[in-house]
C-alpha cells in the first residue's frame, strides 16, 4: 500500500490517494481536482472509487469534476449526511448526486485494497473512519494533538468523546492520517493529545 497526502483548498484539507500500485482510493477530494487527477496519472494507476469520511464542502468540492474525468467512479459516503431541500444545510453539505452508502462494519474492497468502515459521528452525524491495513483515515475527528469541531449542524460532543474513546482503544499502534494537518500514530495522541486522554478517561 502506497498513501500519496495532497492538502487541497483554501484550507488546506487533507485528500488521500491510496494505491496498490495500480488502482487507487481517493479519499476527501476537497478541491483541485485537476491536480489530483494529474497526481494519480504520474502514479500509474487508476482511480477505483472516491471514500468521503464526511459530506462537508472542503471534503467533497472536487467529487463533481473528478467524476466527469472519470464517468462512473463509484462514490462511498454515510447516508445520515446526505441533507435534501434545505439551504443552510447544503451550504455545507453539498448535493453530490448519486453516492453508495456505507457504514459501520462494511469492508469496501477497491483493487487489492480493503477498507474497513467504523462510524465515528461527532463531527458530523454520519462521520466515518476508513481503516486500511495499519493506516486509519479520520477525516474530521482526531487531528494530531486536537480533535474536529462540533458547533457545526449534526455535530455532537458527547458523540465525538465516543468516537475519539474508540479510536483510541484500538489496540494496535495505528497510523492516523487526518483530515487537516499532519498524520500521526495513536501511541503519539495517546501520550500527547489532551482531547483524546479526556474521551479515554471516560470524559464528556
Amino acid at each position: 500500500m502506497h498513501i500519496e497526502v495532497m492538502p487541497v483548498g483554501p484550507i488546506a484539507t487533507n485528500c488521500y490517494l491510496i494505491s496498490d500500485g495500480a488502482v487507487c482510493a481517493i479519499i476527501d477530494p476537497g478541491e483541485e481536482a485537476r491536480r489530483i487527477a494529474d497526481k494519480i496519472d504520474a502514479m500509474g494507476c487508476t482511480p477505483g472509487a472516491i471514500l468521503l469520511t464526511h459530506s462537508h464542502f472542503d471534503h467533497t468540492g472536487a467529487v463533481e469534476d473528478l467524476r466527469k474525468f472519470y464517468p462512473g467512479l463509484p462514490v462511498y459516503r454515510s447516508d445520515r449526511d446526505i441533507y435534501h431541500n434545505d439551504r443552510q444545510m447544503l451550504q455545507i453539505y453539498p448535493e453530490l448526486g448519486e453516492t453508495l452508502s456505507c457504514d459501520e462494519g462494511d469492508t469496501i474492497e477497491v483493487g487489492q485494497l480493503r477498507f474497513t468502515v467504523l462510524a465515528t459521528p461527532g463531527h458530523t452525524e454520519g462521520s466515518l473512519t476508513f481503516r486500511c491495513e495499519n493506516a486509519l483515515f479520520c477525516g474530521d475527528t482526531l487531528f494530531a494533538g486536537s480533535c474536529g469541531r462540533t458547533d457545526l449542524a449534526g455535530g455532537d460532543q458527547n458523540k465525538m468523546w465516543a468516537s475519539l474513546r474508540r479510536l483510541g482503544n484500538l489496540p494496535e499502534d495505528l497510523e492516523v492520517y487526518p483530515g487537516h494537518m499532519n498524520p500521526s500514530t495513536l501511541s503519539q495522541e495517546r501520550s500527547a493529545n489532551r482531547y483524546l486522554q479526556h474521551a479515554l478517561r471516560g470524559g464528556l
